[in-house]
């Protein structure tokens, strides 16, 4: 039987467009045609174009016509209770590190649909970042590196053919795909249940957001729309002081679709399954970027297990009063001083200066949204208040 493609795709990596002739921004592009169902790209290397494209025409199709939520994010599962959980979160805040947990089966790491009965990996494989990768900080990655494998923009050692995985020289953006039976704890077929916990992870470098804390149906639709991590320097070119990143769910530039609609979707199999949502901060405490510290990995992952375990459901909370989010008051194998950002600060003034800030930045981002978004999105909004100030 021949293959009768749902879609089509060329990409000519040394084909560049003329702007002036072609109508483009610039000289690579990727074009999709939902109309003639193909996708065309040229100029540029990255597999991750290809992957990117199909993704923005599921994004278009599944909701609309399948009642599939599609999201960007990685997913994993428990191998006694077959829990499943959800892992959203921009470049940098750790999405790939956290769901590739040796404890857990891992369903894929980037490209997901929730469906009335499961949730599933769109990819078949995975497509990391390798920058300064090594065995010790991330070994299921390290170990998927293998025959089959491929890696964009490293370069190798001298005389050699290991890669250097610390040679920037062309990008800071390396890449590896692989297979996802190249992770060995790979869930084969890529299919998990209904998800009992999902986690927005945010690395913000001002040092306000809580390490861990629960949020509400209408905050997790506000942040789902929000999308907020921040870059540092070093991220990207030309950033030397931290900025604040607002992506629409997680990723604004795959999603034809208003925002609003894929949020009121996940609202809705939130209050229908009695989904946990959880904001997790991996970036900095005890001050912003450049005065406090990143967060400890270790202490990030035990806050994550809490969850996932049922601890954090029998621990006391409060009440954040900008943002509005409940943080626990005790986590197994964290400190209780970790827990609170404020705390951390060790200068109440500074930290709530800080932090509305922030709640301001979130507020002036949601601007756009404002219009389309109902009341219970609107009930998660964080309030700046000026008497801390």
């Amino acid at each position: 039987k021949e293959f009768d493609p749902n879609f089509t795709i060329i990409c000519a990596p040394e084909f560049e467009a003329d702007p002036e002739v072609d109508g483009t921004r610039q000289s690579n592009f990727a074009i999709i045609n939902l109309t003639k169902r193909m996708i065309l790209i040229g100029g540029t290397a990255y597999a991750g174009e290809m992957k990117k494209g199909i993704f923005s025409v599921l994004n278009y199709i599944l909701p609309q016509e399948r009642g599939v939520l599609s999201m960007h994010c990685s997913a994993n599962i428990g191998k006694k209770h077959h829990d499943t959980s959800i892992f959203f979160g921009l470049s940098g805040t750790g999405k790939t590190t956290l769901s590739a947990d040796p404890n857990r089966g891992l369903i894929g790491d980037d490209e997901h649909g929730w469906t009335e009965d499961n949730v599933f990996n769109f990819e078949g494989g995975c497509y990391a970042k390798v920058i300064d990768l090594t065995r010790e900080k991330e070994p299921e990655i390290f170990d998927a590196i293998k025959f089959g494998a491929i890696v964009e923009n490293t370069r190798f050692q001298e005389q050699s053919t290991t890669v250097d995985y610390s040679n920037v020289s062309v990008t800071e953006n390396t890449r590896t795909a692989y297979p996802i039976n190249h992770i060995s704890n790979a869930v084969v077929p890529s299919i998990g249940g209904i998800p009992k916990n999902i986690f927005f992870l945010t690395c913000d470098a001002f040092g306000v957001i809580p390490p861990v804390s629960k949020m509400t149906k209408g905050q997790a639709m506000y942040h789902f729309i929000s999308g907020y991590t921040a870059k540092v320097a070093g991220t990207e070119a030309g950033i030397t002081e931290p900025q604040t990143a607002f992506s629409a769910c997680f990723g604004a530039p795959f999603l034809p679709l208003h925002p609003t609609k894929y949020a009121e979707m996940l609202g809705e199999k939130m209050e229908k399954y009695d989904v946990n949502v959880w904001l997790i901060n991996t970036g900095w405490t005890g001050g912003p970027y450049g005065v406090g510290s990143r967060m400890k990995l270790k202490y990030t992952r035990a806050m994550i297990t809490a969850a996932l375990n049922g601890t954090l459901d029998n621990v006391g909370f409060r009440t954040h009063s900008i943002f509005g989010v409940q943080i626990p008051l005790t986590c197994p194998e964290v400190p209780s001083e970790v827990l609170s950002p404020r705390e951390t600060w060790k200068n109440d003034q500074g930290y709530y200066k800080k932090a509305n800030d922030l709640a301001r930045q979130f507020v002036e981002n949601f601007k756009k949204y404002r219009d389309f978004a109902n009341e219970e999105i609107m009930s998660g909004e964080p309030v700046p208040n000026s008497k801390y100030e």
